[in-house]
């Protein structure tokens, strides 16, 4: 029966509908209904994926179905198709915390979190060229759209059924209510936790604007954390005097976090290349210290955790890191710059300028256009992290008589997706890196990685066992008496290989020096020898670590 607030077509009598009309009416509003209370029901984690979560009652389809009933025929329209194009946007974000809680292990921040789209955007096109980034981005676009005005039009759809059949309605809502009602107050739930009385669009909207409102108070807080800085006053002759004439390599190895060392099928390989690797080191006259930092950030957003080590306060979103960038908070690099060393960064990730090195205090930048590299791209990697070192130590340290250099190097051939990967070869091989010409197609191929989580986590582990036999390799054939490596995860990888969200956040960190007067300055921080710290080193928020190490390598009274 149509609507009363619908008028009947002249051609066509009420009762007298084609057959094949009323069948796809009836899908069709059999669709939007479930379409509409996918969006209202979803989690947005995954791990919240369960029949349970589709067996609730939404409080906001009561609302709106009474609505229906109250409005005139013109007013319910333009409000259904408003509510359900904001429902449209709901689904949109809970999609997108899905994402990120895969990706990062927490919520898609609507303020913030718009920065990862050129990132995303970059990783694409290196994993799919040009052409797939642009559709994967029209794809995206379309997507959404679609979302937002199919979702309107379910809204209109179903509003008019409802007002199409007012007792029943009517009668439904009052049961339902009363349902949800008794749901609510006895907190009763449908297994797992979930709650029987649903209320996620409404929880969503509400998280979100208590989250905008922690973010203004946020800001705050961290101007007053950058602003407070013991060692801003600090004349730069007494700063870093036990490391004078030494170059210092601070160097992050991507992905590298607890999970490649500990309770994990990936640590039996790493932990072999990281014995190995000590008593590689300690035949060539090389010492080790290990231990774990805490990093601000987890699966993604390296360049939290980079400004995070370097400025001494904690950077864990997009706003913090624009506030810290723009201000003159001392860093590492600006320590040792003010201190007399000549100062680097080497990051062969980027493809475009980078102004925010002039807050970091670097005097030279290294990128992927800068270091004469002629062969393959692997996957994301633009170039092998051999390559990346050995063009930094043609570039800054093998130059004679070249003044004490501090950097820091971003290795990314452990970067996600970790397929293919390149293999070492020898120092004297490297060249221009057209040897690694036939390694990307000789590896393993993304394809076949990411066809089973088994061969995901196996790829990663290989990633981070090349990186790691890259330093311990680079040490032994150029480190020497003046070196000193300070190698460390940025974070954890997602959770592909961690294998759950909340996993921990540490990642491991190693000084490798040969003169023992460099160890014996941090003898009192309580790391373990050897390259591999074992579950019982110290733990320490990765902010601890620049006042922790100016003060051990600095004369302050």
């Amino acid at each position: 029966m149509r609507p009363p607030d619908e008028p009947v077509a002249a051609d066509e009598p009420a009762n007298e509908k084609p057959r094949g009309r009323r069948i796809a009416a009836r899908v069709l509003t059999v669709l939007a209904c479930l379409l509409v209370l996918f969006a209202l029901l979803v989690p947005d984690q995954l791990s919240g994926f369960t029949v349970w979560a589709f067996l609730r009652i939404p409080v906001e389809a009561l609302v709106v179905a009474g609505l229906a009933l109250l409005l005139p025929a013109r007013p319910r329209r333009i409000v259904a198709a408003v509510l359900g194009a904001g429902l449209g946007v709901v689904l949109i974000v809970k999609l997108a915390d899905i994402g990120f809680f895969v990706a990062f292990d927490r919520p898609f921040n609507l303020v913030f979190d718009w920065s990862f789209l050129p990132s995303a955007v970059g990783l694409v096109e290196d994993t799919a060229g040009k052409a797939g980034a642009i559709a994967a981005v029209i794809g995206v676009c379309l997507l959404i759209l679609a979302l937002v005005a199919g979702m309107a039009f379910a809204a209109v759809r179903l509003t008019r059924v409802v007002a199409g059949r007012r007792t029943t309605t009517a009668r439904t809502i009052a049961v339902l209510g009363l349902v949800w009602i008794v749901c609510a107050v006895f907190g009763l739930q449908a297994g797992q936790g979930q709650p029987i009385a649903a209320r996620t669009a409404a929880s969503l909207a509400y998280h979100e604007m208590r989250q905008v409102t922690a973010d203004l108070r946020d800001r705050q807080a961290f101007a007053q954390e950058v602003s407070t800085d013991a060692f801003s006053g600090i004349p730069p002759q007494q700063l870093l005097t036990a490391l004078r004439g030494k170059d210092v390599l601070l160097t992050f190895v991507e992905s590298y976090g607890r999970v490649a060392v500990q309770d994990s099928d990936i640590a039996p390989g790493v932990d072999a290349v990281l014995d190995s690797g000590t008593q590689a080191l300690r035949a060539a006259g090389f010492d080790s210290r290990s231990a774990f930092l805490t990093s601000s950030t987890t699966g993604g957003g390296s360049w939290f955790a980079h400004s995070t080590l370097e400025s001494g306060t904690w950077v864990n979103n997009q706003q913090r890191y624009n506030d810290l960038v723009s201000g003159d908070r001392l860093t590492l690099a600006k320590a040792f710059g003010n201190a007399g060393w000549r100062t680097a960064a080497d990051d062969p990730a980027n493809t475009r300028d980078w102004p925010e090195g002039k807050f970091y205090g670097y005097q030279q930048v290294y990128d992927d256009r800068n270091v004469g590299y002629r062969g393959p791209n692997f996957s994301y990697a633009t170039m092998p992290d051999q390559y990346t070192m050995k063009a930094f130590q043609q570039a800054e340290l093998a130059k004679p008589g070249h003044p004490p250099v501090m950097a820091e190097i971003d290795l990314v051939s452990s970067h996600w997706p970790w397929a293919p990967l390149p293999r070492m070869v020898g120092w004297d091989q490297v060249g221009d890196g057209s040897v690694y010409d036939p390694m990307p197609a000789q590896g393993k191929q993304l394809t076949d990685v990411w066809s089973d989580p088994a061969k995901v986590r196996a790829a990663y582990g290989d990633s981070i066992q090349y990186s790691l036999n890259t330093l311990i390799s680079y040490v032994q054939h150029y480190g020497n008496d003046n070196t000193v490596l300070v190698f460390l995860g940025d974070h954890q990888p997602n959770t592909a290989v961690t294998g759950s969200e909340g996993a921990s956040r540490d990642v491991p960190i190693t000084i490798v020096a040969r003169d023992p007067a460099v160890l014996d300055r941090i003898s009192g921080w309580g790391w373990q020898e050897g390259l591999r710290p074992n579950p019982q080193a110290p733990v320490w928020p990765m902010s601890a670590f620049r006042d922790r190490f100016l003060t051990a390598f600095s004369d302050i009274p």
